[in-house]
C-alpha cells in the first residue's frame, strides 16, 4: 500500500505540473487560456490526490503491515475467504436470462420488458431464499 500511495501523490503533482505547463502553453499558441483541458488535467490530479489521501488514511487505520507489503509474505496470506457460493444453484442462470429479457426488450420493444421483469423478481427471490427451504434449509 505504501507504494500506491507514494505512486499516487506523484501522479498527483504530475498532473498539476501538467496542468501549469498546459496553460502556459496555451497562452503561448493562443493568446488565451484553453479552459477545458486546463481544467481536466487539474481536476485530474485532484482526483488523484483524493485517492492517494484516501489510501494514506486507510494505511495510517488499518493497524499493521499487508500481507503485499512484506517481503517474506506467502501468495496465500493474501487470499480471504470471499464468501459463499453454491455451485448446484439454477437461479443464476434464471436471474440472468431475466436480466438478457428485461435488456433486449428495452431494445426491442418495451412489452418484453414486462413480461422479464416478474421473471427478474422470481429468480431475485428464489436465488435469495434458496437456503430457506428444501434440501440445503439450514
Amino acid at each position: 500500500m505504501k507504494t500506491n500511495i507514494g505512486l499516487m501523490w506523484i501522479l498527483t503533482a504530475y498532473f498539476f505540473a501538467l496542468s501549469a505547463v498546459y496553460t502556459v502553453w496555451s497562452l503561448i499558441d493562443h493568446a488565451s487560456v484553453e479552459w477545458i483541458g486546463t481544467l481536466a488535467i487539474g481536476l485530474s490530479g485532484g482526483l488523484s490526490g483524493f485517492i492517494a489521501f484516501y489510501l494514506q488514511v486507510q494505511h495510517k487505520n488499518q493497524g499493521g503491515v499487508l500481507p503485499e507489503d512484506r517481503l517474506e509474505a506467502e501468495i496465500d496470506d493474501g487470499d480471504p475467504e470471499l464468501g459463499f457460493y453454491s455451485p448446484w444453484s439454477w437461479w443464476p442462470i434464471v436471474l440472468a436470462v431475466g436480466a438478457a429479457m428485461a435488456f433486449a426488450g428495452l431494445a426491442v420493444g418495451v412489452w418484453v420488458t414486462f413480461y422479464a421483469i416478474p421473471l427478474v423478481l422470481i429468480a431475485l427471490a428464489g436465488w435469495t431464499f434458496e437456503y430457506y427451504r428444501g434440501y440445503f434449509a439450514r
